[in-house]
């Protein structure tokens, strides 16, 4: 289950676009959803990366962020029920408790901002690539880059060793969940003894691999194989546009809700902005389906 978390290669346009290019989408949406206090901001921005999930076509993925965050998001909404003070609207009294409708939609609007936030953080480890994100700042910092990135890889890869040694052992026969609990620690003890052996023959061929390639031999050499192309710039147009209409919702105050002491009334007018900022954002999910089934727009950007 763990390895569906990580990066994977997939034949979508989401992974194709320049990692500065997703590290400005995935940052608007995670962004927006923390800067956001209206439910419908909240709303389109959840949506938004709920499209940028099914283009890059991690629906799998994302329903193990949904049932973190919803189990999150219900127990933040229980706890804030029960331990708000305040709210006009009483739904439930007992004794000294109450129970404000208030503080229950506050609550709701705070779980959506947490499930925005996973839906983001669910794009961006299913689109960019570890090595190319950590390459941007091996300019200043190659080092350090270059410990992130043996570290990231080798996550992915112990999750790995880890499904096949349990394999193996159930081939032959071993019952990792039944026996007693000192059974199990045994067999769990089997399980690390495999792991530490395939980490330290991991860490042996990548040390030969970095030997062979001369680090530490010299100064460092690199080039770039990413250029921006034209479906970078319509992301980049999109999520600018976005974050235009955001900047000027949340200094007019429209961003802004009120949830104490009584709601504020919603007005047909609060989803014209909204919406827009929805347009900006959905903009790379809708070129990912376009350059999916149209052979033109494909040979274009």
């Amino acid at each position: 289950m763990f390895e569906r978390l990580f990066y994977e290669p997939k034949d979508v346009l989401l992974q194709r676009l320049h990692t500065a290019t997703l590290l400005a989408y995935c940052g608007s949406l995670a962004g927006l959803a923390l800067v956001f206090s209206h439910p419908l901001y909240l709303l389109a921005v959840l949506a938004a990366g709920a499209l940028g999930v099914t283009a890059a076509q991690a629906v799998a993925k994302w329903r193990f962020y949904l049932r973190l965050g919803l189990w999150t998001a219900g127990l933040m909404l229980l706890i804030n029920a029960a331990a708000s003070p305040g709210g006009a609207t009483v739904i439930l009294r007992a004794g000294p408790a109450r129970v404000s409708l208030e503080a229950l939609v506050y609550g709701a609007i705070v779980g959506m901002r947490l499930l925005g936030v996973l839906t983001a953080f669910c794009v961006a480890s299913t689109t960019l690539h570890p090595d190319r994100l950590l390459g941007i700042f091996s300019r200043w910092a190659y080092r350090s880059s270059l410990v992130l990135s043996l570290a990231t890889r080798s996550l992915p890869n112990v999750a790995c060793e880890l499904v096949r040694a349990r394999e193996a052992l159930q081939v032959r026969g071993v019952n990792l969940e039944g026996g007693s609990l000192r059974s199990r620690l045994d067999k769990a003890g089997w399980l690390l003894d495999v792991l530490l052996v395939s980490c330290l023959e991991g860490a042996l061929e990548t040390a030969e691999a970095l030997q062979a390639r001369g680090l530490g031999c010299g100064p460092r050499s690199h080039f770039r194989r990413e250029v921006l192309r034209p479906r970078d710039a319509s992301v980049l147009a999109g999520v600018g546009l976005s974050l235009t209409l955001s900047s000027y919702a949340l200094l007019t105050g429209a961003a802004g809700y009120a949830c104490y002491p009584r709601l504020a009334p919603l007005d047909h007018n609060d989803f014209w902005l909204p919406m827009a900022v929805l347009a900006g954002l959905s903009l790379p999910a809708i070129l990912s389906w376009g350059w999916q089934y149209w052979p033109y727009l494909r040979s274009k950007i």
